[in-house]
């Protein structure tokens, strides 16, 4: 078996598989990085080493999208924020009338979530020492008598260095590269990183394996009886594309969240550096695909953040970085974006964000700055380059009215449904197996075969999909 990735969906496949009795090869294009290395490393660093692009892959269009994910052994679990939720059973029960297929409900993916959590120990985060910011958010949300939690992260006996995004420094957090893949080793698979995947071989109907690219540069045909494909929203395409599989429905669709960064200054000491990583997250406007939660961060993340600002602004904001607390709002795009794979290994990705999406930014925005503002910031700085600083929510209803499409500065991390499981009448590009159509011996079981956009991060609902895949692969 070849497993092409290794992140959320390639090691379930690669542990699943081995724990089956099966001869499992991990083919992962980045490199593997270890903890200690983790820790010796600056941020700035371990940003370039373990990001594609460094975190910066745009996606273009009105405006410019940088979008971020992890190209490493562990994919972007070793650099998200290891928040896992359960994916909420109306939304599965969209997918399946949507997209027809069945198979994937709140009451089939139970035994999968419960592997996954108990896997991985996810528990609920509690704010640590630190971690200001999460209780300003909290506190605010609670006048204004909006619904919060305290978050669902996979993380055991956390240091609270506030290195989430850029690697775990302690191992507390339960990224893949200290659970499955470990665990899928002692099996006895092997993982092969450095090794970029550059199309799947196949007689037009049944794949027999992949041709890859190892770190000396040297190519080497790997057979196999089944490929499983878990390069991710961008990856998977791309390699359907390259290999002439259903390669003009793939990566038609990319869903994506997008995140919105506001910098509230607070009168009192925030110091948002310290703690852990989302330890708090408005929910009162999670069925608008709203999510808000304070983004803890570096003076360097900060300074990067605040790069297109006039100088002046930046030297006063970082002069008081004690009192800053950075705060992302995830919004759930209506538009979706294309992945076109183009000569030489590289990817063109466009997106149609539409003016239901540029309104639906505006209110997210109107949203977060009302409970910044009941939390007690006293200025916020928009996700604008050109904007002033707002000091009232009148000043905030101002700005809305007046920003535009292309102007405001956006960040996403969570792509999906770019090879969505589906009936083909349907626009499916995989069935319920997770088999491209007219396909044998190749599934997709990534963050690409969702059936559509989570409005959550989707790590936990890609792993409860993969885990079905692999079962009905490993059960026939």
């Amino acid at each position: 078996m070849v497993v092409v990735g290794s992140g959320a969906g390639g090691s379930v496949a690669a542990l699943e598989l081995a724990a089956a009795g099966r001869q499992v090869t991990v083919l992962e294009e980045g490199p593997r990085v270890g903890t200690a290395d983790l820790a010796a490393a600056s941020q700035a660093g371990n940003m370039r080493r373990l990001y594609r692009n460094g975190g910066l892959t745009p996606i273009f269009g009105t405006p410019t999208i940088a979008y971020g994910e992890g190209r490493c052994v562990g994919g972007t679990t070793l650099v998200n924020g290891g928040l896992l939720w359960e994916p909420p059973p109306h939304l599965l029960a969209r997918w399946a009338a949507q997209a027809g297929i069945d198979g994937y409900r709140a009451q089939d993916l139970e035994v999968h979530l419960k592997t996954v959590t108990t896997r991985l120990g996810v528990l609920t985060q509690r704010h640590g020492a630190g971690n200001r910011d999460s209780q300003l958010l909290a506190a605010g949300a609670e006048r204004l008598s909006w619904d919060w939690q305290h978050a669902d992260r996979a993380v055991r006996d956390c240091l609270h260095r506030n290195r989430c995004t850029t690697g775990c420094t302690s191992g507390a957090k339960q990224s893949m590269t200290v659970s499955y893949l470990p665990q899928a080793e002692a099996l006895g698979a092997e993982i092969r990183p450095g090794t970029r995947v550059v199309r799947v071989l196949h007689d037009g109907r049944t794949a027999r394996g992949v041709l890859a690219v190892g770190p000396d540069g040297a190519r080497t045909v790997y057979r196999a009886r089944a490929v499983f494909l878990a390069a991710g929203p961008l990856g998977t395409p791309a390699l359907l594309q390259r290999s002439r599989i259903q390669h003009r429905a793939a990566g038609r669709r990319l869903s994506l969240h997008v995140n919105l960064r506001t910098i509230a200054r607070f009168p009192e000491p925030v110091h948002a550096d310290r703690g852990t990583i989302f330890t708090a997250q408005l929910k009162e406007f999670g069925d608008q695909g709203v999510l808000i939660m304070p983004a803890n961060v570096s003076r360097g993340s900060l300074a990067a953040a605040l790069a297109g600002r006039p100088a002046p602004d930046t030297r006063r904001l970082l002069a008081d970085f004690d009192h800053l607390g950075v705060f992302t709002t995830q919004v759930r795009l209506h538009g979706t974006a294309a992945v076109r794979a183009v000569p030489g290994g590289g990817l063109l990705l466009r997106h149609a964000m539409t003016a239901v999406d540029h309104g639906a930014l505006c209110d997210a925005f109107r949203k977060g700055a009302a409970l910044l503002f009941a939390a007690g910031a006293t200025e916020l700085t928009p996700p604008v380059a050109a904007a002033p600083a707002l000091h009232s929510p009148a000043d905030a209803e101002e700005f809305c009215r007046r920003v535009r499409p292309r102007d405001w500065e956006l960040v996403s991390v969570h792509g999906m449904a770019s090879a969505a499981m589906g009936t083909a009448d349907r626009g499916g590009v995989c069935d319920a197996d997770g088999r491209p159509h007219g396909f044998r011996g190749l599934r997709v079981c990534d963050a690409s075969v969702l059936p559509g956009v989570t409005g959550i991060s989707p790590q936990g609902t890609i792993m409860a999909f993969a885990h079905e895949i692999v079962s009905r692969f490993n059960n026939p």
